[in-house]
């Protein structure tokens, strides 16, 4: 079986066990783009993980302009569709937050987080694949939760019996990523993921190096300082060169 192959029966089986759960209010909405995104997803998964990486990136769940609306992690829609070269249709969720539609490629809002993660890469990586060859993004999570107001709820604010069954099935998820890509380094996006991977590595013995670069999140006062630098700065400590696209 080949690496993506694996990755996706990794993807129905976490799907598989995420239905069905419920949450307590202020919940009201939860999104799962690996159901609705699928196309989009599974384009990204047979492009860009089929090989073994040096590098594997981690994020938390989707933001609600990027993954979901493209099934791609930190999928800020500019970056996939032209620079990765994915589009496909996306479905609706159901129900559906009407302060939060779901219209695919055709959203118009930007994903803040994304466009400064992809548009990093981008920028060291003028061609993708370039990019994918060494180095692979997943989200820990893919479930995105909603309060009436459409205020976004992140995996860290849930209670702990609710995240419970969440935690599971989301670390069997991640584990087999870093059992089927085998990467050297493991990179959390912001403290969450970092701890998301030193917890999941250690269970399966992986003997990867493991560290983080701040979260792109507008809601941090250091990423809108210069999250771009301090990324690159971050990088380059944990022995990723930043420009080393530009030299293939």
């Amino acid at each position: 079986m080949s690496v993506s192959a694996a990755l996706l029966n990794a993807t129905d089986e976490l799907v598989s066990r995420l239905r069905g759960l419920s949450f307590a209010e202020p919940v009201t909405h939860v999104y799962n783009p690996l159901e609705y995104a699928r196309a989009p997803h599974e384009r990204y998964v047979r492009r860009f993980a089929d090989t073994k990486k040096r590098v594997l990136f981690l994020g938390m769940n989707p933001g609600p302009w990027g993954m979901a609306q493209t099934g791609v992690p930190f999928g800020e829609i500019a970056l996939v569709r032209d620079w990765m070269g994915i589009s496909a249709l996306v479905q609706k969720p159901v129900p559906e937050h009407p302060k939060r539609p779901v219209v695919g490629f055709d959203c118009d809002k930007s994903e803040v987080s994304g466009r400064r993660l992809w548009g990093l890469f981008s920028e060291w990586y003028p061609n993708a694949e370039d990019f994918f060859a060494d180095h692979y993004v997943v989200n820990y999570c893919p479930l995105v939760w909603m309060e009436a107001s459409s205020r976004n709820r992140t995996p860290d604010k849930l209670p702990a019996a609710e995240m419970a069954p969440v935690e599971v099935a989301c670390d069997a998820y991640l584990a087999e990523h870093l059992r089927q890509l085998n990467p050297d380094l493991l990179i959390g996006v912001g403290g969450f993921a970092e701890a998301c991977l030193a917890r999941v590595a250690e269970s399966i013995g992986s003997s990867a190096k493991i560290g983080r670069v701040l979260h792109p999140s507008p809601a941090s006062p250091a990423a809108n300082r210069d999250w771009a630098g301090t990324a690159a700065r971050q990088l380059r400590e944990l022995g990723v060169p930043s420009g080393d696209g530009r030299k293939r």
